[in-house]
């Protein structure tokens, strides 16, 4: 459950490594059901961001609540486990193993099996690994990969792994899902069609969808909200076209002095 509306609250959230301050004092929610993008150039800080909030990094300051429970510092595995997925800038997909046998991993923190009785092959446990199968296969057709079960992860194309690992993190059944630079490689048919498929997942799927994104047809197309970071500092947050507007995040993204020449020419 959501607490007043809020999937996920950051309040004071910063890294530092060594004397790097990454990520600055980022205070940010993400409202329930809504698609929410993180922009900002590169080095802002972004997935240094998603790592925090996905357990892969411990925050060094602040506090993260997932559906209203302090999550900081947890471990990934138990931040997946209260309803929080996502995928990766870097396709991180077991490349050797088969699009089903990919959406099965994701489903293994929701199996109730114990390893006692996995080894003994119970009829429980067979029954539990069917139930687990037919969804799999539900999955991958959901995501836009039927009858692609059996292919092997690599051989598939480049956005069709895309969805896979959507697929995977689905399997996870999360309340909320974590994109990062998921139309990376996309061309532009494929990335209208994932925006297509990001519309289906939150309306459909009851999901509320967080994502690092630097398509900005992409991010104004799909987005209720956008926050943008640089150099690891919150400049901008609200509705995209706000955010369009916004001269902090021009700056940002083209430099002061570009944005200067624009004003003089009368294009800003």
């Amino acid at each position: 459950m959501s607490t007043n509306g809020i999937v996920l609250t950051a309040e004071g959230v910063r890294k530092e490594f060594g004397g790097l301050v990454a990520v600055n004092d980022v205070d940010f929610t993400v409202p329930e059901r809504k698609i929410v993008s993180l922009i900002g150039p590169n080095g802002a800080g972004k997935t240094t961001f998603f790592n925090m909030l996905t357990g892969v990094y411990k925050p060094t300051g602040g506090v993260i609540r997932s559906l209203g429970e302090d999550v900081t510092g947890k471990p990934p595995h138990a931040i997946t486990s209260r309803g929080v997925g996502r995928t990766f800038q870097n396709i991180r997909l077991f490349q050797n193993m088969t699009s089903l046998e990919n959406v099965l991993v994701g489903m293994h923190s929701r199996l109730k099996a114990n390893m006692f009785n996995s080894i003994l092959r119970t009829p429980r446990v067979r029954a539990e690994e069917r139930v687990a199968r037919e969804r799999a296969r539900e999955l991958l057709q959901y995501a836009g990969l039927r009858r692609k079960d059996d292919e092997i992860a690599r051989n598939l194309p480049y956005g069709d792994q895309r969805r896979l690992e959507v697929a995977r993190a689905l399997a996870t059944e999360p309340k909320l899902l974590l994109l990062d630079e998921p139309t990376a490689g996309m061309n532009p048919q494929e990335s209208a069609e994932f925006t297509a498929f990001l519309f289906k997942l939150r309306d459909e799927y009851d999901l509320t969808v967080l994502m690092i994104e630097h398509d900005m047809r992409v991010v104004m197309g799909v987005s209720d909200r956008v926050s943008v970071l640089d150099y690891g500092e919150k400049i901008a947050e609200g509705e995209p076209r706000e955010v369009q507007r916004n001269e902090r995040v021009v700056e940002a993204y083209l430099g002061k002095a570009a944005v200067e020449d624009m004003k003089r020419q009368g294009l800003a």
